[in-house]
């Protein structure tokens, strides 16, 4: 049998003839001095492989090199206010900042495209700023409506509630014994999003048109305990006799009405309940202005903030991510106007740059009649469908779904900051190219040209 086997296996080994010698190298890289290997074109899934990888690896950075690139324009435009000499004793300007958690989403979407994009211009210009943020809908147009009764109440306007000390009563205090000045120029404010900028435009309304004091709801009815007529004495009633505690018949007397509560749930911080606004706006034509307003209320910005949920949009939001230098330059613009400081007063119906098309005929009871109106309006149809359903809301009022409705007494006021033609002139003469010289430089031969190597490669 074993003699059988090897028969075959030679006969096989026969048939399938000498085996091919192996080709040599090229010579090429022995002439180099490098090892001798064969170069060999990867397979067909990979080269698909390193094709799609290596094409978004390039986008990505392409995007991240030229966003970078408009920051450091915008950035440079304004670099030379943090030159500007400061008394000692005077405050620095400082812009607020407002913005609230996306409709049906939470607060850090928000903070990040702010310490993305508005952040760095203002660092670049050594400004401070002042943030007010919400996390639900309301709270924003809550908090600087709250903000402008207090500057009413501190300008002696009268009122019932008195004006309560809080941290920044005292630090302005502390700040007016040191001798310390506030600035006194031009504020202004920064608005992030189309849903911050309709709580900013009803916060400003509600607190120059709205009443200082909580009103007090119609529909709200003050109980009063009614009062029980104590029974009248019959001589000739059998006397009961009060009933003794410890016996083991005695009905136990009610638990008292506030019962203990146990000691963590008291030492828990109490959440801060969003105040009902003071008015609506079909209250404005029957308000009164304060006359603590100014003829110019400070200077605001809106800041675009392109946010959409949902699977079926995430073409869009892949598009929009290889594509954040277009946000960084609209948003540095924005931001770089807020900074220099000019500001003009916003267009109405009547205004040379208002824009017809946007109207009905100009008409008073036109939605779009003002500037403001329009301003990031189709950042409304990316909303998350959840945030635009009316459920069982129908009562309240809802500041992101309810159309914008501006008094001509506050809307004439507002001012809107924008950069200038010497800015934007100054702005695209502004070298965008890192400040050390690129990689090639330090290997490429430098010779002696008239115009300079550099240049042309440049």
């Amino acid at each position: 049998m074993a003699d059988k086997d090897a028969r075959a296996s030679a006969a096989s080994s026969g048939s399938a003839g000498p085996a091919k010698p192996a080709k040599p190298p090229n010579p090429v890289w022995r002439m180099m001095g490098l090892p001798n290997f064969r170069l060999k074109l990867p397979s067909r899934n990979w080269l698909i492989f390193l094709g799609v990888t290596g094409t978004w690896t390039a986008a990505v950075l392409y995007d991240r090199r030229e966003k970078k690139r408009i920051q450091r324009k915008w950035s440079r435009l304004v670099e030379h206010i943090a030159l500007e000499p400061l008394y000692e004793h005077q405050m620095p300007r400082k812009l607020t900042v407002y913005l609230s958690a996306p409709p049906a989403d939470g607060l850090v979407p928000a903070r990040d495209h702010f310490h993305e994009y508005v952040k760095p211009i203002l660092v670049a210009a050594a400004l401070d700023w002042d943030a007010v943020e919400g996390r639900r809908e309301g709270d924003v147009r809550a908090g600087l409506a709250e903000r402008i009764r207090r500057t009413r109440k501190r300008r002696e306007e009268s009122t019932v509630e008195p004006l309560e000390a809080d941290a920044q009563e005292i630090l302005d205090g502390t700040r007016e014994r040191a001798g310390i000045k506030e600035w006194d120029g031009t504020a202004g404010d920064i608005v992030i999003g189309r849903h911050a900028w309709k709580e900013y435009v009803r916060g400003l309304h509600e607190g120059w048109l709205g009443p200082l004091d909580t009103p007090v709801a119609a529909e709200e009815t003050i109980e009063v305990p009614a009062v029980v007529e104590a029974p009248t004495l019959d001589a000739n009633a059998p006397s009961t006799p009060p009933s003794d505690d410890a016996s083991p018949t005695a009905v136990p007397d009610a638990p008292p009405p506030e019962s203990e509560k146990p000691k963590e749930e008291e030492n828990k911080p109490k959440k801060k309940k969003q105040p009902p606004p003071f008015n609506t706006p079909a209250d404005y034509n029957n308000s009164v202005l304060s006359p603590s307003c100014p003829p110019e209320l400070p200077p605001s910005t809106v800041v675009p903030l392109p946010h959409i949920l949902g699977f079926l949009n995430f073409p869009i939001r892949m598009y929009r991510f290889l594509n954040r230098r277009q946000v960084a330059d609209e948003v540095g613009r924005h931001t770089a106007a807020a900074v220099l400081g000019v500001y003009r007063p916003y267009d109405s119906a009547g205004g040379a740059n208002f824009e017809s098309s946007m109207t009905n005929d100009n008409d008073e009871g036109s939605p779009l009649q003002w500037e403001q109106q329009r301003l990031l309006v189709n950042e409304e149809a990316e909303w998350h469908k959840s945030a635009r359903e009316r459920k069982d809301d129908d009562d309240k009022e809802r500041v992101w779904l309810d159309d914008m409705v501006l008094d001509p007494r506050i809307a004439e006021r507002m001012r809107k900051f924008e950069l200038d033609t010497e800015a934007e002139e100054r702005a695209k003469t502004i070298p965008t190219q890192k400040d050390v010289e690129p990689w090639w430089k330090s290997v490429w031969p430098k010779t002696e040209t008239k115009k300079g190597a550099w240049e042309d490669l440049d």
